[in-house]
């Protein structure tokens, strides 16, 4: 890929991870536990799923946190350097969008069925509280975007690495 389609990527990059972060951080600063249990506040297995929801959201924040950290690095470098570039998009998609799509304890999972069906391709292991459901479906088309930009780019970057190695 040339550098300087490289370079548009690596911005789009950062303005979807800038987007992610600012919406889990603004989530995780303003939601606990005991609001997401309502009335609900003596089950036990639904305070364990959103005890492990809130954990991988709080894991893909730091994942968000430090891509974007990353990308701002390539970006703010006085001369465009391409293969730091791309070595940090490879490390982008394995942490960022990885961490979304595969979340820890399997909270949720993508259903790839309904991808391309305008509805909901998440599925939830238990049925979330509301606010958990809307945060996830949210980023779901944020990180829907960087993976369909990342994906072929992603394939690329991989098979030249393989290449090279021999």
């Amino acid at each position: 890929m040339p550098a300087e389609q490289t370079r548009q990527l690596c911005v789009f990059v950062k303005d979807k991870l800038k987007e992610a972060k600012e919406e889990l951080n603004h989530f995780l600063n303003y939601t606990h536990v005991p609001m997401l249990l309502g009335e609900k506040e003596n089950d036990s297995a639904q305070e364990a799923y959103i005890c492990e929801y809130l954990q991988g959201l709080r894991h893909l924040s730091v994942a968000c946190e430090l891509g974007y950290e990353k990308v701002s690095l390539v970006l703010r470098r006085a001369k465009f350097n391409h293969e730091f570039a791309e070595k940090v998009l490879s490390e982008i998609v394995h942490s960022c969008i990885y961490a979304f799509y595969y979340p820890k304890h399997e909270v949720y999972e993508e259903d790839g069925r309904y991808t391309y069906t305008q509805m909901d391709a998440i599925k939830f292991r238990q049925t979330p509280p509301e606010a958990l459901r809307k945060i996830t479906v949210s980023l779901s088309k944020i990180f829907e975007a960087l993976r369909d930009e990342l994906d072929y780019y992603e394939t690329d970057y991989i098979t030249r690495i393989r290449l090279q190695s021999r």
